[in-house]
């Protein structure tokens, strides 16, 4: 149960979903019943069926933001950044002009602290310094950084999505973001919650589910592959976390009331379990979430959760198999090769209850 290989499967290079559908609400939906372990099979439009009256479909409403950057340095070598702390460093102006961030840089060779890169005439990087993988740049521009992000930075999709020449469809932009986005800083999206259109979300409402914001600024670190054998031994990056007064107020009534908590992706369900005391009350704040969340795991205030398919031995499998049961989760995982689900950021749903 704690050695790394527990969480391998094998999946076809083919189920890796490289495109979106062509309607969020049109992939499909695997249903896991926990106490039998029964699997059924819907589209994704049946979600409301397994949603009653009174209960919290919890979202996470991180907005993903262009924090792929590609410049030169003064030598003339191409670099690319990835911005991994957007909505830290964007609260922490250290001079006039100048922002501070993590980030993740690909170059043929590792850029030196005083390394310089030329991203656009309005914009450079400083390299300051180098520690565990990833780099500290300070960021000097000219006007608004926010505006100048937004027209040269681009979406930072999964390593698994490959795309020709490493360029971007233009329904990327779209297709790998939330319909309720509004609170910018994601490096990665929460991608159970790229199922649910407008529409579908109006629906359920109208059928007297909460639907309940709380955000989580998911980083570079949903990427990270766990390198140890024992995996308690693996440590997870932390991730800045809000959860205001109102959402906090009715995920306890509605738990108080004998209602049921729905987390929307592994991201709601860590932030929730993290803010949520031993009795089970979610208290509102904000702050840093390293919460890692493996078979053993006590569940205080998650009664279902929405996900997609996840990466073998990732965090968010294993994560899974502590709510659904590792054994329970692995067989899911198996039919959905069988029946060929399509997998990762783009693909398929799961919902456990």
């Amino acid at each position: 149960m704690y050695q790394l290989e527990d969480y391998h499967y094998a999946l076809p290079e083919s189920l890796i979903a490289q495109q979106p559908v062509s309607r969020r609400e049109h992939s499909r939906l695997m249903v896991l019943q926990r106490p039998s372990g029964q699997i059924t099979h819907h589209p994704f439009t049946d979600i409301g069926r397994f949603l009653s009256p009174g209960d919290a479909l919890v979202i996470n409403n991180t907005a993903v933001v262009p924090a792929r950057l590609s410049g030169n340095k003064e030598t003339g070598g191409k670099v690319e950044l990835l911005i991994i702390d957007y909505a830290d460093g964007i609260e922490q102006q250290i001079a006039a002009g100048m922002l501070r961030f993590k980030c993740l840089i690909r170059a043929a060779k590792r850029p030196q602290p005083g390394a310089i890169i030329d991203l656009d005439p309005a914009l450079r990087a400083e390299v300051v310094d180098f520690e565990d993988g990833i780099f500290t740049v300070d960021f000097c521009f000219d006007g608004d950084f926010e505006a100048i992000l937004y027209r040269i930075g681009k979406v930072p999709l999964p390593p698994y999505i490959k795309r020709a020449g490493n360029t971007l469809n233009t329904q990327d932009v779209i297709s790998y973001q939330t319909v309720y986005a509004a609170e910018k800083g994601a490096a990665a999206a929460p991608t159970a919650g790229l199922h649910f259109s407008t529409q579908l979300l109006r629906t359920i409402k109208e059928n007297d589910v909460h639907v309940v914001p709380i955000t989580l600024h998911v980083g570079y670190g949903t990427f990270v592959p766990v390198r140890v054998s024992d995996i308690r031994e693996h440590r997870m990056h932390s991730e800045a976390f809000v959860i205001s007064e109102d959402s906090a107020d009715i995920i306890n009534r509605v738990k108080a009331s004998g209602n049921r908590v729905v987390g929307v992706g592994t991201t709601s369900v860590r932030t929730l379990e993290y803010a949520a005391d031993r009795n089970g009350v979610v208290h509102p704040g904000s702050g840093r979430s390293d919460l890692f969340i493996y078979p053993g795991y006590r569940f205080k205030i998650v009664d279902a959760m929405i996900t997609n398919f996840h990466l073998p031995e990732s965090t968010l499998l294993m994560l899974v198999a502590a709510f659904a049961g590792r054994e329970k989760a692995l067989a899911a995982y198996a039919e959905a090769v069988e029946k060929k689900y399509r997998f990762f950021s783009y693909g398929d749903a799961m919902y456990i209850e």
